[in-house]
């Protein structure tokens, strides 16, 4: 069984002894047991929520055009309010997977240079 540790407060520096699980839960076989598990599988998730928001939100244009050729005034403006929360929706996952992609590039770079000074505290004398 693998230890849970509560989540460290700067997941950009991380805590002693969470480090070796954060870098090698792939290795070990860990599986993600939800999709915030890691910061890939958070951002796997946030695309795969930003695809069906954009799916959804094609379906309501459509029904905005069916409501204004019925002439269904409230039912249109109800769908452009519908239409406008996903809208600011698909800003938010768009602004999210950025976020992440960031998060995954800092920490890919910070984990590589600790590596880096590791391989040069290790490396025998010449």
């Amino acid at each position: 069984m693998v230890a849970r540790f509560l989540p460290n407060p700067c997941p950009l520096r991380p805590a002693p002894n969470c480090a070796k699980i954060r870098l090698s839960s792939s290795e070990m076989g860990h599986h993600a047991e939800t999709p915030f598990d890691n910061i890939e599988s958070s951002h796997e998730y946030v695309s795969l929520l930003a695809e069906a928001i954009a799916e959804a939100l094609l379906d309501v244009e459509a029904d905005i055009a069916l409501a204004d050729a019925d002439g269904a005034t409230r039912r249109r403006e109800a769908l452009q309010v519908v239409s406008f929360n996903l809208t600011k929706l698909k800003s938010q996952m768009s602004s999210s997977r950025r976020i992440l992609n960031d998060l995954r590039t800092l920490r890919r770079l910070l984990l590589d240079e600790r590596h880096s000074q590791q391989a040069l505290h290790v490396a025998p004398e010449k």
